[in-house]
């Protein structure tokens, strides 16, 4: 086209993405930003329309339909991968029938950058399509570090919850987490069995190998009660030496008893500490939710502390549930373990 290339220079500053059409459509200079749309080692379509799908207007297939449609806002897509969506206006140039083709990525400007590398030389200084790029990235990143944070926040309160429902010492549940346990299962009607069980002779170890020994007996005790329960079952430390068991869809009094015979036995195995073996028992309580009309959390546990008293009197190391007379033996009593060193048990 006669005069063109005195002013592509311009065209290449002010609107680096436009394409500029001779009178057949032929592609007669690409700008900067528009030649990217093919790699360094492959050349632009000779036409216009063998390089770009005119989607609206409808029926733009020649120069003369698109001449027709001048000064107004063209969509466009790449024929070639990747198919990019694009806008466009088009008007007339020379007096041979060309015309200058002006190209934007529009909404698509996201996949754009992505597609085809470009960084903000790529743009006309007046473009505004950078700034949207540095808000949009600015917002992602906002975003990226609102999220992050919440997660850790949300791990915060996962963790702060945890510890509030937990002991210390032993790692088992606590006091509030049993309160939370029985309200639940209470309230949904399901059958539960909870053993109430209390450490015999434990002020004994205190008083003959000191706190450190006590607090070695506890952990003990709770590996055994973890030990043997169930994956599903609470077990919770809820005073000094007392813990309590919550068998959820459990009533079955042999298996309950079982479990109890293996809790007394395992418990009576001597814990060694700094040379010294610590021994103790343990005396349990049992109560099974349905037998309490109706059933509540206060009820429960005070059925399991009662057949547990009644363990207490009956000679210690021994289990028994809740109704049974208290001399129907219950487990049997069981002579109360003596330290190897120090004074007898009180």
């Amino acid at each position: 086209m006669q005069g063109i290339d005195h002013i592509t220079p311009v065209l290449d500053v002010l609107c680096p993405m436009h394409v500029v059409l001779g009178p057949a459509g032929e592609m007669t200079h690409c700008g900067p930003t528009s030649r990217k749309f093919w790699p360094d080692d492959g050349a632009p379509p000779a036409r216009v329309f063998d390089a770009f799908e005119v989607l609206r207007p409808r029926g733009i297939a020649d120069m003369g339909s698109l001449l027709a449609a001048r000064g107004e806002k063209l969509h466009l897509k790449k024929r070639a991968a990747p198919r990019t969506a694009l806008k466009g206006v088009v008007m007339p140039f020379g007096a041979g029938g060309g015309a200058v083709l002006d190209l934007s990525f529009g909404i698509s400007i996201m996949e754009g950058v992505r597609d085809y590398a470009l960084t903000s030389t790529d743009f006309a200084v007046t473009d505004l399509t950078i700034e949207m790029l540095y808000l949009i990235e600015a917002k992602s990143a906002a975003m990226e570090a609102s999220r992050k944070l919440n997660l850790r926040l949300q791990g915060a309160r996962i963790a702060a919850e945890e510890q509030a429902f937990t002991d210390t010492l032993t790692g088992l549940k606590n006091r509030r987490a049993i309160d939370h346990i029985l309200s639940r299962l209470i309230e949904s009607g399901r059958a539960f069995a909870l053993m109430q069980l209390d450490l015999d002779f434990f002020k004994a170890v205190n008083d003959t190998h000191g706190h450190a020994a006590g607090d070695a007996v506890l952990q003990q005790a709770a590996r055994v009660l973890v030990e043997e329960t169930r994956e599903q079952d609470c077990v919770a430390r809820v005073g000094g030496d007392e813990f309590v068991l919550i068998f959820e869809a459990l009533s079955d009094r042999h298996r309950l008893a079982e479990i109890a015979r293996r809790i007394i036995a395992r418990i009576e195995e001597p814990v060694p500490f700094n040379g010294a073996e610590c021994r103790i028992s343990c005396s349990v309580g049992i109560a099974l939710s349905q037998d309490c009309h109706p059933p509540s959390q206060e009820a429960v546990m005070a059925d399991a502390d009662t057949a547990l008293y009644a363990c207490k009197r009956a000679g210690r190391a021994q289990f028994r549930f809740f109704g049974e007379p208290e001399n129907a033996g219950g487990s049997g009593p069981r002579p109360g373990p003596r330290q190897k060193s120090g004074p007898p048990p009180g």
